[in-house]
């Protein structure tokens, strides 16, 4: 509850409110930007996964760039030093909210996170980013913490074609669910593919103990899914049967009509008819809210 000057019942006002906000992400948050030329260096020539790095780590620096600029200049215009402008405002006005600021959203990957939530997001994007440099490409992939993660996805089958001699063009990949939830518990890398973590369910779950998609629980709408292992093939050589292709969308508001929003299709085990879990409107997402 605020009083008449704009105080509230602590007696912080909300401009007090949005610097103390504005100091903590500032000084506890961001991080400082990535070497993008040693590290482009330090590859010699890099494989198809390494360049999607190095796109993701460009875009990442913009994104912090973007948020120390407008963190300093949002508490000028706080202090009378420059003028407020409609996006200062509204970046003010979000972390008053508590909502993600449309300045940072833009340079952001897609989500409907609260400010907290994107926080925490931000954070674990450049732990992987910071282990993928300083010690190995990741056993497991935290697909949700790439900015475009559909381009990791086709290097991965890039880096297989070229191993294997295969026709790019002629080659696609499907899923294998897991029994595991840790990622600590996988100890070596696909030799082909990867290991990715942190997909949850929609309309339906995966059943662990038969291998297959089943029913929701009740007021269980949204459940994790196990580690999946994603695997390249030869088109003409993979022969699925009782699975069905489940959407993978990087967020729970799905897809626009432009398919903007869809990552790619998992290969998920069923004992039903595939249009029964259509009708469930069955997907996979790499982010809750």
């Amino acid at each position: 509850m605020q009083t008449s000057d704009g105080a509230g019942a602590g007696g912080i006002n909300k401009d007090e409110i949005i610097t103390n906000i504005a100091d903590e992400i500032q000084t506890k948050t961001l991080p400082e930007l990535f070497d993008e030329y040693n590290i482009r260096k330090s590859f010699d020539i890099p494989s198809p996964t390494q360049v999607v790095l190095l796109q993701e780590l460009e875009r990442y620096n913009k994104l912090i760039i973007r948020m120390k600029t407008s963190i300093a200049d949002l508490k000028r215009a706080l202090n009378g030093e420059i003028g407020m402008s409609v996006e200062l405002d509204a970046l003010g006005n979000s972390f008053f909210n508590g909502f993600l600021p449309p300045m940072w959203s833009k340079l952001a990957p897609p989500t409907q996170k609260s400010l907290v939530g994107w926080i925490a997001h931000f954070e674990r994007r450049f732990k992987q980013y910071r282990a993928w440099i300083d010690i190995e490409e990741p056993k497991v992939i935290w697909l949700s913490g790439l900015h475009i993660p559909e381009s990791y996805l086709t290097a991965l089958v890039q880096t297989t074609c070229r191993s294997k001699g295969w026709a790019l063009d002629k080659s696609t990949m499907f899923t294998n669910v897991t029994t595991h939830f840790d990622e600590k518990e996988v100890t070596k890398r696909l030799d082909q593919g990867t290991y990715i973590q942190g997909l949850y369910i929609e309309g339906a779950r995966w059943n662990g103990e038969v291998d297959c998609l089943d029913y929701q629980r009740p007021k269980e709408l949204v459940t994790e899914m196990p580690l999946m292992q994603i695997i390249p093939v030869e088109a003409n050589k993979l022969k699925l049967r009782g699975t069905i292709k489940t959407p993978v969308y990087t967020t729970q508001a799905r897809a626009n009509s432009m398919g903007v929003g869809l990552v790619f299709e998992a290969d998920l085990k069923t004992k039903q008819h595939q249009s029964h879990w259509i009708l469930q409107g069955v997907a996979l997402v790499l982010n809750t809210d």
